[in-house]
């Protein structure tokens, strides 16, 4: 039938390939976390999507602030995000937790950031930062 909208013709799997795809061109999300006080904090942050489209994996360093709101409050918020944080699409609620670092989360970083991911990773080397990395996974629920 003429007409009928892409979307009818997609399988629920489908949309979700789609969605990682499109995740995958887009190289930050904004990560939401809440303070003690209620209040929420803003932080862009690369990110890399596993192939479901659901579960997204971020690094950062194991003293930072998100890694201390994460663990008083998992429930998150992300979005699409330019690198200034400015949102271009709207916030997704999620779940976050802190998971142990496997080769495979920073292979897909390498391979989504290239170069850029390299640079990153050889002065991280060089200061010793390295081995402070934590991953947040992060699902989201929609």
């Amino acid at each position: 039938m003429r007409g009928v909208g892409a979307a009818s013709i997609l399988s629920v799997s489908d949309i979700g390939r789609l969605q990682s795809m499109i995740l995958d061109t887009v190289p930050y999300f904004n990560l939401r976390t809440k303070r003690k006080d209620g209040s929420l904090v803003e932080t862009p942050v690369w990110f890399v999507t596993a192939p479901q489209g659901e579960v997204h994996h971020v690094f950062t360093n194991i003293h930072s602030g998100k890694v201390k709101r994460i663990k008083n409050f998992s429930e998150v918020d992300v979005a699409v995000c330019d690198w200034r944080g400015r949102l271009l699409g709207d916030w997704q609620p999620a779940r976050a937790e802190l998971v142990a670092e496997t080769d495979a989360i920073y292979a897909a970083f390498l391979s989504k950031y290239g170069l850029i991911y390299r640079v990153f990773d050889f002065f991280s080397r060089l200061g010793g930062k390295h081995k402070e990395r934590q991953i947040i996974c992060v699902k989201t629920t929609y």
